[in-house]
């Protein structure tokens, strides 16, 4: 009696359904660039290399369908990745990853601008950098009399719904970094996504 049933080497066990799946998707993010995919097939391609022997299809759908988007999937808390039933070390670590990731290059892509050119550009830049964050956060970004950027803090960081702001200190630290402008930032964790701005002229 042959046990070819049992043998994890025989061709289906080979190659698994999803395996064309994850090349077609490959092939056409190759092709066609990242626009071409919708949110959902951007997080089965992370979870490619987290879940290597997985069709992760239904899991990137069930995280998109918690959390509501891309970016708020890779922002979300680990505690809150954990709660949907196939996201392990693996996962958590890539999306932990990503985030980082384009935090960096935001920082690095609005340091090297001579100027910040206009609102809109801090404002992706702030949404990258806080906007996801659990608890609220006061962040300074101060900038020189061309409105270059000269530093970026975090001045606070409180609790959900409310962080501590000290005007002294905030002077205290342009005057120390002779700084002619300051954009005042807050974070909404309970509205993901939203940022508040301000903006003080000093001399």
């Amino acid at each position: 009696m042959s046990d070819n049933a049992g043998d994890s080497n025989s061709p289906s066990d080979e190659t698994p359904h999803y395996h064309g799946h994850r090349e077609r998707l490959r092939e056409r993010f190759r092709s066609a660039g990242p626009d071409a995919l919708s949110d959902y097939e951007l997080l089965e391609m992370l979870l490619f290399t987290a879940q290597p022997r997985r069709d992760v299809k239904p899991l990137a759908k069930a995280l998109l369908k918690t959390f509501g988007s891309f970016a708020e999937v890779v922002h979300a808390s680990e505690t809150r990745l954990r709660e949907i039933k196939g996201v392990g070390d693996a996962a958590v670590h890539q999306f932990r990853l990503i985030a980082a990731a384009s935090h960096r290059i935001a920082k690095g892509e609005l340091k090297s601008r001579k100027s910040l050119s206009s609102w809109q550009d801090v404002i992706d830049y702030c949404r990258t950098s806080m906007a996801f964050a659990e608890k609220e956060q006061f962040r300074l970004l101060f900038l020189d009399k061309r409105n270059q950027l000269i530093a970026d803090e975090v001045q606070q960081t409180g609790t959900v719904d409310h962080t501590p702001v000290y005007p002294r200190e905030v002077i205290k630290r342009a005057l120390e970094l002779s700084a002619t402008a300051i954009i005042l930032v807050h974070n909404h964790p309970t509205q993901p996504s939203s940022v508040t701005l301000g903006h003080v002229i000093t001399h």
